[in-house]
């Protein structure tokens, strides 16, 4: 372990536990410090050209330092174009290897589950798992995905994702290509889980035939979430809204270190919470939670010939897993910080609820406007 954390505030510390073996920044929690201004003096391929490097990163949201073990950037294979590309996106590529391991976890368990139904050949004679290994292959992908994207911060959803910049000071410049790696990793996971399950798809249901829910062979479902027919539109958000808002109240607790945590222990809690969220709340619409795991997959299904019902079915139902996750998680991390939370971070704890805060961050903006509408 090097002491790289200790002059870069890598997003790591955000979700992740900082690289750092001192023990300055609680494992899971926000680092709310500032970095230090003098990181220690050391060669390495990432001094030898730091305009580049940093332009890039800066260009695409992130800090102009990447989260890299110091003892690492000191080896020369990081003079190569492949090792410079990979410091100028490696949050980028945490983020969307961290959904794509999250996604082919996920739509594999409900590709087993429903393509076998019935098999006879399977242990107990009645196809290769239940409705409870899905929320196995969930919350298993949730917890392996934060994993995989430990350096970004692993937040594999944008509505976290936003959240975090709502509430915990996430730089909304990262929100961007956050986002965008999440819902790529998403969309490409569910082309390759289709790779792997197409024969057993046209076993189930002929072969180019491709049908989505109410079909009774349908197997749109294995990529994105379709609710029940009997469900009015309003039930259908209510209950997006109610397991995001869950989640995101429950993430933030296990985040804080002033309440109780979870310590290093997150990446597995969240495996229970994802696991207890699809065992109460996956039955009425197939509890998405998060665009990147729904929108993606979908427009996957739509390209491989799912054909326009993967939008119009269940009413449009298609825009709910986009926008209530959104409104849940804002409105769960708005509760927790209202009610529990007392760290100065968040805007709840500021004056006139951050708008303070971001009036001082925008004098200088509004000085040089008055100016130049001075001159003029």
């Amino acid at each position: 372990m090097s002491s790289h954390s200790q002059y870069y505030q890598s997003p790591r510390a955000d979700y992740i536990v900082p690289i750092s073996s001192t023990p300055s920044t609680p494992s899971f929690q926000p680092s709310n410090g500032p970095a230090n201004p003098n990181p220690p003096s050391h060669t390495s391929a990432l001094e030898e050209k730091p305009s580049q490097l940093e332009h890039v990163r800066t260009a695409l949201g992130l800090h102009p330092h990447p989260p890299v073990s110091e003892d690492h950037l000191q080896q020369d294979h990081h003079q190569l174009l492949w090792s410079q590309t990979r410091l100028a996106l490696r949050e980028f590529f945490a983020e969307f290897f961290g959904t794509f391991i999250m996604v082919m976890f996920g739509n594999g368990s409900v590709a087993q589950v429903l393509l076998s139904s019935g098999e006879a050949s399977a242990p107990g004679g009645n196809g290769y798992g239940a409705y409870q290994s899905i929320s196995w292959g969930w919350g298993i992908g949730v917890m392996l995905g934060v994993y995989v994207a430990g350096d970004s911060g692993g937040y594999l959803n944008p509505a976290i994702t936003f959240t975090n910049c709502l509430f915990r000071q996430l730089p909304w410049r990262r929100f961007p290509i956050f986002f965008l790696a999440q819902f790529l990793g998403g969309f490409c996971a569910a082309g390759v889980v289709y790779a792997n399950y197409i024969s057993a798809i046209n076993n189930l249901e002929g072969d180019g035939v491709r049908t989505v829910p109410p079909s009774k062979t349908a197997t749109a479902g294995i990529f994105c979430t379709y609710p029940q027919q009997f469900l009015p539109r309003a039930s259908m958000f209510f209950s997006e809204f109610i397991a995001s808002t869950l989640l995101m109240f429950t993430i933030f607790a296990l985040k804080d270190d002033s309440n109780l945590g979870a310590g290093r222990l997150f990446p597995l809690m969240l495996f229970f919470l994802i696991f207890g969220l699809g065992a109460c709340f996956g039955f009425e619409t197939g509890y998405a939670l998060n665009l990147a795991r729904d929108f993606g997959p979908r427009l996957m299904s739509y390209a491989l010939g799912y054909g326009s019902q993967v939008w119009s079915a269940g009413g449009y139902y298609f825009w709910i897993p986009i926008v209530s996750p959104f409104c849940g998680c804002v409105f769960g991390g708005f509760l927790y910080d209202v009610f529990v939370y007392t760290g100065d971070d968040s805007v709840v704890n500021s004056p006139w609820f951050g708008n303070k805060r971001l009036r001082e961050a925008t004098l200088p903006l509004r000085k040089r406007a008055e100016e130049r509408f001075e001159k003029v």
